[in-house]
């Protein structure tokens, strides 16, 4: 895409508070990073998506609708999951000592993947509950 072509600023796509928001937001950030130069990792972008997706479709005790909110930036992307659960979710910043996620358990890695892979990370009150956000850097074009 030529450089002197606007990006859309962003996507905001309400999802069924269930597992099949999963697939659907994996396959909704690969379409919106697919066809832009240099985007973020597209798999990166669609593990740190299925992990905030999963957590609010888990976590949250709404039966509303949880919202996808991607945003293409000039350095970037950013990627918000919006639920109605006002609590805050673990601790996106840094860990918690003694919180190394158990190697024979199944839950518990979500939250280290989105420190450890995206560029920066957090989560926001919202006038109906939360924001759960990573961003990610552009990929340099390959040559």
């Amino acid at each position: 895409m030529p450089s002197d072509v606007p990006l859309p600023a962003s996507w905001r796509i309400a999802l069924p508070r269930s597992t099949v928001a999963v697939p659907v937001a994996r396959a909704l950030i690969r379409t919106a990073l697919a066809d832009i130069e240099a985007p973020a990792d597209s798999d990166t972008a669609e593990l740190l998506t299925a992990e905030l997706v999963a957590n609010a479709v888990e976590h949250t005790r709404s039966d509303e609708p949880i919202e996808l909110v991607v945003e293409l930036l000039p350095t970037g992307c950013q990627v918000e999951v919006h639920d109605r659960d006002p609590a805050p979710p673990g601790d996106l910043s840094r860990p918690e000592p003694g919180s190394a996620p158990d190697p024979w358990q199944e839950h518990g890695r979500g939250l280290l993947l989105i420190r450890t892979l995206s560029s920066s990370c957090g989560h926001r009150t919202t006038e109906h509950g939360k924001a759960v956000w990573f961003t990610l850097p552009s990929r340099t074009p390959r040559s």
